[in-house]
């Protein structure tokens, strides 16, 4: 959803590492390039889900409405249930999320997309797109080419590799239409 306007909800907390660089090594998802750790970030804390939903809805524009929030983490689902949609919804947000997959999203969230990670049981094998960090050692974009999604996109990962990666994701593209480019657009054009 590349240009559209979000207010994006990073859950802390996930299921394949703790978020601690001493921890990497012993992580099932090593390059993790997200600060997911802590509850110290701009707005951080522990809510419920009404004051959470509350917070949200106070940081969209009044002037603009399709209102859309993309909810990811770490791991969102370790947190994200029904009833947070729900809050949000109350609020006129369509609802997003990225996850791992390793957890059933709830039945109410507008748009679902996977990124699984290697040496993982993927539970979530539908939904709107799946995303394939690329090249990730264990995982063969291939392995997923049934399940039911709208999408499947390939994302160069994004480390010292970074410019010899994108160039195997283009390739795999290229060889594999069923899968398009994804780039981190906000990393190119410098938003955090």
């Amino acid at each position: 959803m590349a240009g559209r306007p979000a207010v994006f909800c990073r859950f802390s907390g996930c299921n394949l590492w703790s978020g601690r660089e001493e921890d990497r090594s012993k992580a099932i998802c090593k390059f993790c390039d997200t600060d997911f750790w802590g509850m110290d970030g701009t707005l951080g804390g522990s809510y419920n889900a009404n004051d959470l939903a509350e917070i949200v809805n106070s940081l969209w524009p009044n002037e603009n409405g399709n209102k859309y929030i993309v909810c990811t983490g770490g791991e969102p689902l370790l947190q994200l249930d029904e009833q947070l949609v729900d809050a949000f919804k109350t609020h006129g947000f369509e609802v997003a999320i990225e996850t791992n997959g390793t957890i059933l999203a709830p039945k109410n969230i507008d748009w679902i997309c996977v990124s699984p990670k290697a040496n993982t049981e993927i539970l979530q094998t539908s939904g709107n797109e799946i995303k394939i960090v690329y090249p990730q050692s264990g995982i063969n974009p291939h392995d997923f080419k049934d399940y039911n999604f709208n999408h499947f996109y390939i994302q160069p990962m994004d480390n010292e590799n970074r410019i010899e990666n994108t160039k195997l994701a283009i390739e795999y593209c290229m060889q594999n239409t069923k899968w398009k480019l994804s780039v981190q657009s906000h990393k190119i054009i410098g938003i955090r």
